[in-house]
């Protein structure tokens, strides 16, 4: 077989694409390098001919090996069937042994054809076993026993559909969409937190029948400054960001000392204008840093000490390690990859012995993440009290930062040489380098994936839904070789069926929805793949169009009823900003076209017209048109009239505000994730004044009338 074809079979049989279509329905070959080195990202030499062969032949062979796989994803109700493999002609026993530690026998077997293989110099036969289709909804295990030899398969069994929680009911619900970090009181340390949230959502549910605020990732960032901006770039997606912590709420600062309290008072002002231009995370985490050492000093009830160690017992290593990268970074820096050789793995004894010289910080970071969890649970409880269905919906970023504590503690499951980013599409052109690390998929598989469903449960805990970031994740990501560019990557697939199980088993067991952000180049199939396990994807206005037909906008009635729907997102500017073409101006400055930008801008200025003529068709615009205000109105109401099961307000949209939050493709080119919530006239404004806003009360009137039953739809009633 020529080398070429050989390197092709072998990234088949890795999950590695060979090709694929590009956002402009042009085919294309991946080019042999590149799958040379992904392959090698995986651990596989094929740089000669000879071994690409021998790669290929261990990889047939691999399943024949063991006894068991390492895992089996399946659905209650269905009846999965997996192979078993032993010496041949051996017999072979195999049973369940459930979560709960109940065994279950009477496993069937089934027709397997297969003749035997000799592998390593035995001749090995397999059986094939069918799962009992009544097993309970969790996480199992299969056991297999053939003479002495022993082996045990994880079994994940999970819901068919998951759709929307039953108190909901049937009508469409809506909410909030806002970057917490953006979204300061008075009272606040410099960025927004938890209590500025409680306060919003109390606002929202309690008096315009919100249901939900949806809020960026709150994972954790570096434990000392500098502090990396971007929301989606954590250092781990498992614990969260103690920047969001409000300090006065912790019960322990009662117990402050009259002059800590004093003290505490100065490091509030020190924190940052709550009306600054410019969010500064650094200047806030050192005060607030400093504020939360001070009363991490008072001592713990005897109550209080027991809830923390039992927090401690349940995250277990995960949060030890996490305590222990956090105490490494204060000392060598916060980029794991420069620390000194004996700290590189958490296993090493090196790791051990810092721990215990510098218990003191471990365990500070260990109360961060305990009074973190805390201050989350109070805020979910407030909402709900607020007549909020869902609550709060949290954000899960598609990955981590390289050098983090995720990459340091988890190391074996992540690939190296290798970044995650996303092939050109309509919106960037070039393409996009997230630096982060991609999972491997076959570790995730010989784990269980445990890594997954422990940052999934977590996320959950405190919150009635979740939004997954790039959802399309699951199902594939865009490799892209270290040195190359965003171009010169190509997809690796994941096992949907498994990633996606487990995210429907863990929204099941916490009574909560599920959001995937579908946007960019998604193949048709996965879509409705997310639709039937009740999975809801995410309908922008601006880019629902209608391409099977006319390619104008679609049509209200005709959008997906599994979704949420919004008129923006964080990664376009407000709507007032898109409206006046912002977003093309801005990419243009900053280099990120690949068309001239006036026919960027006449293409958008088609798109936005032809929505503003669709308004007019439903009589939700006047022929005169509107102001700003108006149009945005509009647009809101117009996704009143979609079957869209969430609808949901950009918080920006409800002030005014024309500046992103984020723009894609840069990094410090343009303040991504540092611009505070500001009014129609560029001034960052309160949280206070939100609340007596008459334009954001308009706003969300548009939803919470059609909540509440009144109509505000009928003949034009805008402009």
């Amino acid at each position: 077989m020529p080398y070429d074809d050989t390197v092709r079979e072998l990234a088949v049989a890795y999950g590695v694409a060979v090709d694929y279509w590009d956002w402009q329905g042009q085919h294309v070959l991946v080019p042999t390098a590149t799958m040379l080195s992904v392959l090698a990202a995986l651990d596989v030499d094929a740089s000669t001919p000879e071994s690409a062969q021998i790669a290929l032949a261990a990889k047939l062979d691999a399943a024949w090996r063991r006894m068991l796989p390492p895992v089996l994803v399946t659905r209650q109700g269905w009846q999965s069937t997996f192979e078993v493999h032993v010496p041949d002609g051996r017999p072979v026993e195999v049973w369940v042994e459930l979560e709960t530690g109940e065994r279950r026998g009477g496993i069937e077997q089934r027709d397997n054809w297969n003749p035997p293989r000799t592998v390593d110099h035995e001749l090995v036969g397999e059986a094939t076993f069918a799962i009992p289709s009544d097993l309970p909804l969790g996480y199992h295990w299969v056991h297999a026993r053939s003479g002495d030899r022993l082996a045990r398969m994880s079994l994940v069994v999970t819901p068919r559909w998951v759709g929307t929680p039953a108190r909901l009911g049937d009508r469409p619900r809506w909410g909030l969409a806002t970057q917490l970090y953006s979204v300061r009181s008075a009272d606040s340390w410099g960025t927004g937190d938890l209590t500025d949230l409680t306060d919003l959502g109390v606002w929202a549910g309690g008096v315009h029948g919100a249901d939900y605020v949806l809020v960026n990732p709150l994972h954790a960032a570096e434990p000392m400054p500098p502090m990396e901006p971007s929301p989606y770039l954590p250092t781990t997606r498992r614990f969260s960001n103690p920047i969001y912590l409000r300090p006065e709420r912790i019960p322990e600062y009662a117990g402050l000392a009259p002059a800590d309290r004093a003290s505490l008072h100065a490091l509030h002002e020190q924190a940052g204008d709550p009306l600054s231009e410019r969010i500064d995370r650094d200047v806030a985490w050192s005060a607030k840093r400093s504020a939360l050492r001070k009363i991490f000093a008072v001592p713990l009830s005897a109550g209080r000490r027991l809830a923390f160690e039992a927090y401690c017992r349940r995250e277990g290593r995960g949060l030890d390690d996490y305590a222990t990268w956090a105490a490494i970074a204060e000392v060598h820096g916060a980029d794991s990859l420069a620390w000194p050789g004996e700290l590189k793995h958490p296993d090493l004894p090196a790791v051990a012995a810092f721990g215990r010289q510098h218990a003191e910080v471990v365990e500070f970071h260990r109360w961060l993440q305990w009074v973190l969890d805390e201050q989350l649970a109070a805020t979910q409880l407030e909402l709900r009290r607020a007549g909020m269905g869902l609550g709060v919906m949290t954000d899960l970023a598609v990955g981590v930062h390289g050098s983090g504590s995720d990459a340091w503690s988890l190391q074996e499951t992540y690939a190296a040489g290798v970044t995650v980013g996303a092939p050109p599409d309509p919106y960037n052109q070039n393409g996009q380098d997230w630096q982060q690390p991609p999972w491997r998929p076959d570790r995730l598989a010989e784990t269980g994936y445990e890594p997954f469903r422990r940052l999934v449960a977590a996320a959950l805990r405190n919150a009635g839904g979740l939004r997954v970031d790039h959802v399309i994740g699951l199902f594939r990501l865009w490799w892209i070789p270290r040195g190359a560019g965003p171009t010169e990557g190509t997809y690796v697939r994941y096992d949907h069926e498994a990633m996606i199980g487990i995210l429907a088993l863990e929204a099941h067991r916490a009574d909560a929805v599920v959001v995937g952000e579908d946007l960019g180049t998604v193949e048709p199939w996965v879509r409705t793949y997310l639709a039937d396990r009740g999975i809801l994807g995410t309908s922008i206005l601006w880019f629902e169009m209608d391409h099977a037909g006319d390619g104008g906008p679609l049509r209200a009635e005709r959008w997906r009823e599994w979704c949420l729907a919004s008129v923006t997102t964080h990664d376009l500017p407000p709507t007032a900003g898109y409206l006046a073409g912002d977003h093309v101006r801005l990419r243009a400055e900053l280099g990120l076209l690949t068309r001239s930008v006036d026919e960027e801008l006449a293409v958008d200025a088609a798109e936005r017209q032809a929505w503003l003529d669709e308004l007019r068709h439903v009589g939700l615009l006047s022929e005169q048109g509107a102001d700003v205000e108006g149009t945005v109105e509009a647009l809101h109401a117009y996704l009143a009239r979609t079957p869209s099961r969430l609808r949901c307000v950009a918080l920006t949209d409800a002030v005014g505000d024309r500046r992103a939050q984020n723009q894609p493709g840069t990094i410090d080119e343009y303040p991504n994730w540092r611009v505070p919530l500001s009014g129609p006239d560029g001034r960052p404004i309160l949280l206070d004044e939100v609340f007596t806003s008459e334009r954001a009360a308009r706003l969300c009137s548009v939803f919470g009338a059609s909540v509440f039953g009144a109509s505000v739809f009928g003949a034009s009633v805008l402009g």
